[in-house]
């Protein structure tokens, strides 16, 4: 540390003075993509939205050694002030060109066919995350951003009709019941995830943040979570055209409740879509899943099922979400990618990868003896 003409600095390679990090995920896409000359030029840099940094943009990466991303975005400028890291590192991660253009579609008449009826599916679930103009994003949105867009999300939600009429619950004060009953219903987020911490995701918790639930409790609304909004659409068996269907009215109705009370639209992109803070969310922002049973597939064993839907373009997780393992033969299959494809043909993706591997688990069960 330096003193001079009263100011303290660090000597370093870096634009604001700060030394190049250790970033310990020396794999990574941020170890890749994070240069000594990018940091000498960017590291000085505080996006106008949020005053977020490379620094704080890149603290996963650097205080965790097992990242394969490793970045997240603080605001909308991050993308624009950070782009010599953000571009390659996106293009490379979502294997899209430098001149790529977003397509969106959520036509659900454009949808072919649909789940086998016959397919042992539990449930189809659908999200995309959306944000908003003006506001910064989870790592770097301010303590009055965040309540702001609190308060005006609330007020739009709870002007919403219909199917999707529902009710708000801030997770600030939240009734011990009304909580508990959202924790059984498998919809309450909650704190305390390692990277989101680093990432300054969960400063001021639990303040403004909540949870938006139609009556039926098959349309819901996370705010300033991971992302500003989580929108989702879900329920029982496997009618993937009436979840969808659900969620895209939604959304429509979400963003012209907000636009009417601030005129603020979604953020949206035309080479990177809807803005995310985490880059791999970037384009739909949607994840379409189903969670079904696969007893041939468990048998055959999970590398291989996860070797056959990286084929499909599709990706298995355990029930329990991204970190919390596989139990049983019930797996969430999901659309892989997010950008570089439009909403409809995520959908399709899945629908059609999701009867592909039922009727080769068919054959599977009967490979090891399960069924006759």
């Amino acid at each position: 540390m330096v003193v001079g003409s009263g100011v303290l600095y660090w000597l370093g390679s870096g634009s604001s003075g700060q030394p190049f990090p250790d970033i310990k995920s020396k794999h990574s896409l941020v170890a890749k993509h994070v240069t000594p000359e990018k940091w000498s030029k960017l590291s000085g840099i505080k996006t106008k939205t949020s005053g977020f940094t490379l620094e704080q943009a890149i603290a996963c990466a650097v205080q965790f050694d097992n990242q394969h991303c490793g970045i997240y975005a603080g605001d909308a400028d991050s993308y624009k002030d950070f782009a010599d890291v953000f571009d390659p590192l996106i293009q490379e991660y979502h294997g899209i060109s430098p001149n790529a253009r977003h397509t969106s579609d959520m036509d659900v008449s454009k949808i072919r066919g649909t789940i086998n009826p016959r397919a042992p599916v539990h449930s189809v679930r659908i999200r995309v995350g959306r944000s908003f103009e003006g506001f910064g994003l989870s790592p770097g949105i301010t303590k009055q951003q965040r309540l702001d867009l609190e308060k005006l999300l609330k007020s739009a939600l709870e002007s919403l009709e219909g199917n999707l009429k529902g009710q708000y619950y801030p997770l600030l004060g939240m009734n011990e019941k009304v909580r508990q009953q959202l924790v059984d219903d498998h919809f309450l987020f909650m704190s305390g995830d390692p990277n989101l911490k680093v990432a300054g995701m969960e400063r001021d918790w639990p303040e403004g943040r909540g949870i938006y639930h139609n009556k039926d409790k098959t349309f819901l609304v996370w705010v300033n979570e991971e992302d500003q909004t989580r929108i989702i659409s879900m329920q029982k068996g496997g009618d993937v055209r009436e979840v969808f269907a659900r969620l895209a009215k939604g959304i429509q109705a979400v963003g012209k409740s907000v636009k009417d009370a601030s005129g603020k639209d979604f953020l949206l992109d035309e080479k990177y879509g809807y803005i995310h803070s985490c880059p791999t969310n970037l384009g739909t922002g949607m994840r379409a899943s189903v969670h079904i049973d696969l007893p041939g597939w468990t048998a055959e064993g999970l590398d291989k099922l996860q070797a056959r839907c990286e084929e499909l373009n599709l990706q298995p997780r355990g029930t329990r979400g991204e970190s919390g393992g596989q139990t049983g033969v019930t797996y969430d299959i999901s659309n892989k990618h997010r950008l570089g494809y439009s909403e409809v043909q995520l959908v399709q993706t899945m629908i059609d990868g999701v009867n592909t591997l039922y009727v080769e688990d068919l054959k599977l069960q009967r490979k090891h003896n399960q069924i006759f």
